[in-house]
């Protein structure tokens, strides 16, 4: 059974950081991997912002985190890291992480809440 848990979120002031976990369960990285990182805002749809090919380091970003946030991987170990910096109000949200390089995900964790907020 592939389960995915993450980790890390919290309250946040504007400017600050944050490091979210996800590990994975139940699945090993292979040379065809890729995690993703993903968001949901209140009344907002689902956004990809971050994937990674854990075994090679390839990354992407959305246009909307590029710049301040960082995916890395720990292949060895299962675990996906996003480092959140810079942070702003617009980011408050859900944050999960997802096997696969696009939509729809079928594995995707239940996710640990950011907030950004004064």
């Amino acid at each position: 059974e592939v389960r995915l848990v993450e980790s890390g979120g919290g309250l946040v002031q504007p400017g600050g950081s944050l490091r979210l976990s996800c590990q994975v369960f139940g699945f090993t990285f292979d040379g065809a991997s890729w995690m993703s990182w993903v968001r949901q805002a209140p009344g907002k749809e689902l956004e990809w912002i971050s994937r990674i090919r854990p075994t090679a380091g390839i990354t992407g970003y959305a246009d909307s985190v590029k710049g301040r946030f960082t995916i890395t991987a720990d292949a060895a170990e299962n675990t996906v890291y996003l480092q959140l910096s810079d942070l702003k109000t617009e980011d408050t949200a859900m944050y999960s992480c997802a096997l696969g390089y696009a939509g729809p995900w079928p594995y995707r964790g239940q996710g640990t809440q950011v907030t950004v907020s004064t």
